[in-house]
């Protein structure tokens, strides 16, 4: 027999022989038996579950093929499934075998054999006072207890869910609303089904059933269980009921968020359009449409940024994520649109209205005065002595963080000889090098200046080379500070983009770049930015994404 080796406890044909010996234990001496083993065999299915639970089903049958044959026979051995978790065990186990996206005829056959097998645990000793009695009237009846178990089922979600629906509006009747004690019995008896689809309806009415005023009346262990199954696409539920599991459950909300953020880290994402369709998979930007998840959100972010000193991956997906939000913010119908200072109530509230107008809602001829209006903001709050505070710097970098693709645009603008320079040049700066310690932020102005000044007499010429650059160059090598380095390949690389001569060397002086200075995340993170910001704008800008395309197949290899 094929056996998990790593596993060598799971006895799957010792165990198999028996319950072929025992059959449904009609005989004295095999109902002994059946006593004699409980125990163990309980110990077994619990340790089998321990195992099938971090499987697919399709891994779980290859490496155990005995397992149908196994859990079909206990299941129907009433003294297996009438001692103590048994018949729990069992149907945790199953699901782990139910396949949430069948690929063949082999595996629907499996679910539909799966479901008869839970619609008759369910069935059999809760529901039912005598199963051979039971057995005797389906028949009479010519039905199978296939078909039977499976309306049975049906009938008591059908009737739970009008029950819950029914009393979720009668607040005022304490009489008519269902007690705490028995919406949390239903949620634990749910725990082993929530993956079959003829659940669904009663686990959403759950979900969407008012919470008690102090304390939550569902099983935390039930609401643990569906965010997992729903961020594993094992089930599908609404957003009204994935929202309602977010604000009544914090675990889960939190553990919804890190794992966007991991899959999106762990992952890496050739395009921007990627980052977003795995966040509107998981409905984070849409649930954040509440404040109160928006701002837990927020916190989550903000703790990520500090453990990872503000990597460039991290910042792209609070960036993308902050964009999402704002689109569906703006969708929103009237009447449930929350104002946006709900959002950030912390803040100062004009550099919050700045900050969250949208590129696409501005003409392209206002953005330079629009990012100036921005940046004597922020300088006026960050060199108010009120706000000196290294707590108070961060809130406000953090805040601006937000919206990369102002910071992108004000790069740009700069390499156009935008009116008055030296306010793009202090945003850039300050977001590059928020603390002002030693200077450092002065100093990191000075240094790009010249760079900014080299590029911006460079920037109409159609031939360039790369030792026209090499000023610019040895200052990304030279300076010490991380953000200077920055700040500076930043301008580099929209020089390389927008400038008339930039398209003819911008894979050979990229490729220079990031081979003599560690910048190629920052590099990467910038470009793909830049391709996602056109593509959203609908820009008749094809040379350009066309370039980029280029560059970022070949830089993403290094990444």
């Amino acid at each position: 027999m094929a056996q998990d080796t790593t596993v060598p406890k799971l006895n799957f044909e010792y165990w198999l022989d028996k319950a072929i010996e025992w059959g449904q234990a009609t005989t004295l001496e095999s109902q002994k038996d059946v006593c004699l083993h409980l125990p163990q065999l309980q110990e077994f299915l619990r340790q089998v579950y321990e195992t099938l639970k971090h499987m697919d089903s399709i891994t779980a049958i290859q490496q155990f093929p005995l397992i149908g044959q196994l859990l079909g026979r206990l299941c129907w051995n009433p003294f297996v499934i009438g001692y103590d978790e048994s018949q729990k065990t069992l149907m945790w186990c199953l699901c782990c075998l139910y396949s949430s996206e069948p690929q063949n005829p082999v595996e629907l056959k499996a679910n539909s054999w799966i479901r008869s097998l839970l619609c008759h645990l369910l069935s059999s000793s809760k529901w039912e006072s005598s199963e051979a009695e039971t057995s005797a009237f389906i028949s009479s009846l010519g039905y199978t207890s296939a078909d039977y178990y499976c309306h049975l089922v049906k009938n008591m979600v059908f009737s739970l869910v009008t029950e819950l629906r029914g009393n979720q509006f009668s607040e005022l009747n304490i009489q008519g609303r269902v007690s705490a004690s028995r919406l949390n019995a239903v949620s634990l008896f749910c725990l082993p089904l929530i993956t079959l689809p003829d659940l669904t309806p009663l686990v959403e009415s759950l979900l969407l059933y008012p919470g008690g005023a102090s304390k939550e009346i569902l099983s935390s262990e039930f609401l643990e269980a569906v965010n997992d199954a729903f961020l594993k696409k094992k089930i599908s539920l609404s957003e009204s009921a994935v929202f309602s599991l977010w604000l009544r459950h914090l675990p889960s909300l939190e553990k919804a968020t890190l794992y966007v953020l991991d899959r999106l880290v762990s992952v890496h994402m050739n395009s921007l359009e990627e980052v977003a369709c795995v966040m509107k998979d998981l409905l984070l930007p849409r649930a954040a449409s509440h404040p109160a998840i928006f701002r837990i959100v927020n916190e989550i972010f903000k703790n990520a940024v500090l453990e990872t000193d503000g990597a460039p991956e991290v910042m792209t997906i609070i960036q993308v994520f902050t964009q999402l939000f704002l689109q569906g913010h703006q969708n929103e119908n009237k009447q449930h649109k929350f104002p946006l200072k709900a959002y950030f109530p912390y803040h100062h509230q004009p550099l919050v209205a700045a900050l969250l107008k949208r590129p696409v809602e501005l003409p392209t001829t206002h953005w330079a005065q629009h990012l100036k209006h921005i940046s004597h903001m922020l300088r006026a709050l960050v060199e108010d002595t009120n706000s000196s505070s290294l707590a108070d710097l961060f809130e406000i970098w953090f805040l601006v963080a937000h919206f990369g693709e102002w910071l992108d645009i004000a790069a740009e603008q700069l390499m156009k000889a935008a009116v008055e320079p030296d306010a793009l040049l202090w945003l850039l700066a300050f977001y590059y090098c928020p603390q002002n310690e030693n200077q450092q932020r002065t100093q990191t102005m000075v240094e790009a200046q010249a760079v900014c000044n080299h590029l911006m007499r460079l920037f109409s010429c159609t031939v360039l080379s790369v030792k026209d650059l090499e000023a610019a160059v040895h200052s990304v090598k030279d300076v010490e500070q991380c953000c200077s380095k920055y700040l500076i390949t930043h301008l580099l690389t929209n020089f390389l983009l927008f400038s008339s001569g930039g398209h003819m060397i911008a894979q050979e002086f990229i490729d220079h770049i990031t081979e003599t200075t560690d910048t190629s995340k920052e590099v990467c993170s910038l470009l793909i930015r830049t391709a996602y910001r056109i593509n959203q704008s609908g820009e008749e800008n094809q040379r350009t994404l066309k370039l980029l395309n280029e560059l970022l197949q070949k830089l993403t290899l290094k990444v």
